[in-house]
């Protein structure tokens, strides 16, 4: 009988595959599979636990950051609320100063004025002094009647 080389590389395999199982292969493999599922377990339980602690961690971290908006903007207003405060304040100094400004500018005009008209007055005065001084020295030249001359203006003004 001539046997092809698949049957004895079969028959070898059988014959191995029965000193394994002979020799406890199997308990063996078994044990190491069974050693392999629980230490995947337990990595998988630590990771679940990790997770757990994370998503924890993240939370308080949310509400940290949430506590921190809600100071910032708490601080945002108060600032806001200063300087609306102060800029109210530097608005009625300004108006203030302003209005000082103003009323320094109207007793500087109102005085301006006053020291106008008594300059006004006074070379009036001045003239009319030089004037009755020279009518008195050199009497009235030609003989004009200067009161009547008066009277006569003083109508021609009032129409």
């Amino acid at each position: 009988m001539h046997f092809e080389a698949e049957v004895f590389v079969a028959v070898g395999f059988v014959i191995f595959l029965g000193v394994l199982l002979k020799a406890g292969a199997h308990v063996k493999v078994f044990s190491a599979l069974d050693a392999r599922i629980d230490r995947v377990k337990s990595e998988l339980a630590e990771a679940q636990k990790l997770r757990a602690e994370a998503e924890a961690l993240l939370a308080s971290f949310e509400s940290k950051r949430a506590e921190a908006e809600a100071e910032a903007a708490a601080i945002v207003a108060s600032a806001k609320s200063e300087a609306d405060m102060i800029a109210a304040e530097a608005r009625k100094r300004l108006d203030e100063y302003v209005a000082r400004g103003d009323k320094q500018l109207k007793d500087k005009i109102a005085q301006a004025e006053a020291q106008a008209v008594a300059e006004v007055r006074a070379a009036a005065a001045d003239s009319a002094a030089k004037v009755a001084e020279s009518i008195l020295r050199g009497g009235v030249a030609g003989g004009k009647d200067f009161v009547a001359e008066g009277i006569r203006q003083l109508g021609a003004l009032a129409h």
